[in-house]
C-alpha cells in the first residue's frame, strides 16, 4: 500500500465515497490504503456526515504546521521513555482516539482517556494534559467531568495537593457495568410501555421483544464481567506451605 499522507485528491474521493454511503474500508479500498487510515481522517474531521475535503486538509495542514513549530514540552509533559518512537506514539494515540470516538465519546473526552491509558503511571494532572493535548485548561476540566460522570476517571491529591486523574485496572470493569445496568433500564421501560398499549397490540409485541433482548444481553454483560473480573484481579491463594498453588492444582 502506498506511504505518504493523504492527498487533497485522496480526501476528495473519501468525501463522495461518503456521499454515495460507502463503507470506509470499500472507500479505503478503492484509495489503496488501510480502512484505519480512512476511519481515522473520517472521524478527526467531523465524521461521516459532516465530512469535507478541503476542510479536512486544511485542518491536517494547520495540525502539521503547529507540530512542526511547537516548542519543546515542559518538565511536567508526559515524556517518551523506554526507547518509544514518538511518532508511532501519537500515531497510536490518534487509532485509539478514533476507536473511542466511534463507540461513542466525544472527541476531546477521548483523547483525554487515550491520553491517560496511554500513560505509564495512569495518571496525569490538568496541566500535564493541557501540555500534551495542546488544548485550553477548560476543554480538559469538560472532558474530565464527562469522563467522571461516566466512571471512567477517578481523582486524587497527590503528595504536592495537585488533583491527578487516574484510570486503573477496575474502570473498564466500573463502565461495562454501567452499561449493562443501562441496557436493563432500557427493558425496564420497554416493558412498562407493554402494559400501556395493550398486550395483545403489536407496538406491545415488539416493546416486549426488546424488552426480551435487552435482559438477556444484560444479564449476560453483568455475568461474565464478574467472572472476568475474578480471573483476571484474583490473586492465587497461598498454600498451607506458604506457596501459591498452582493452576495445575486448582
Amino acid at each position: 500500500m502506498p506511504g505518504g499522507r493523504l492527498t487533497q485528491q485522496d480526501r476528495q474521493k473519501i468525501a463522495l465515497g461518503l456521499a454515495d454511503g460507502l463503507a470506509y474500508a470499500e472507500i479505503a479500498r478503492g484509495l489503496d490504503r488501510p480502512t484505519s487510515t480512512i476511519t481515522r481522517e473520517v472521524m478527526r474531521n467531523g465524521g461521516p456526515t459532516a465530512y469535507r475535503a478541503d476542510l479536512a486538509h486544511r485542518a491536517t495542514e494547520r495540525r502539521a504546521h503547529r507540530r512542526k513549530h511547537t516548542p519543546p514540552r515542559g518538565q511536567g509533559a508526559p515524556t517518551q521513555g523506554h526507547g518509544r518512537d514518538a511518532e508511532a506514539v501519537r500515531e497510536y494515540e490518534e487509532t485509539f482516539t478514533t476507536l473511542l470516538m466511534q463507540q461513542g465519546l466525544p472527541k476531546m473526552m477521548a483523547r483525554v482517556l487515550t491520553c491517560l491509558f496511554t500513560a505509564d503511571a495512569g495518571s496525569l494532572t490538568a496541566s500535564e494534559l493541557v501540555q500534551h493535548l495542546q488544548v485550553s485548561p477548560a476543554s480538559v476540566s469538560k472532558a474530565i467531568a464527562f469522563l467522571e460522570s461516566q466512571g471512567l476517571v477517578r481523582r486524587e491529591r497527590d503528595e504536592r495537593r495537585r488533583e491527578r486523574y487516574l484510570v486503573d485496572d477496575d474502570v473498564w470493569y466500573q463502565s461495562t457495568i454501567a452499561s449493562a445496568r443501562g441496557t436493563a433500564q432500557i427493558a425496564e421501560t420497554a416493558r412498562q410501555g407493554v402494559g400501556i398499549l395493550g398486550r395483545e397490540t403489536p407496538a406491545a409485541a415488539r416493546l416486549e421483544n426488546i424488552a426480551r433482548f435487552c435482559d438477556f444481553i444484560s444479564e449476560s454483560i453483568l455475568r461474565a464481567a464478574l467472572q472476568v473480573r475474578e480471573v483476571l484481579y484474583t490473586k492465587p491463594e497461598a498454600s498451607s506451605g506458604g506457596t501459591a498453588e498452582s493452576s495445575s492444582d486448582r
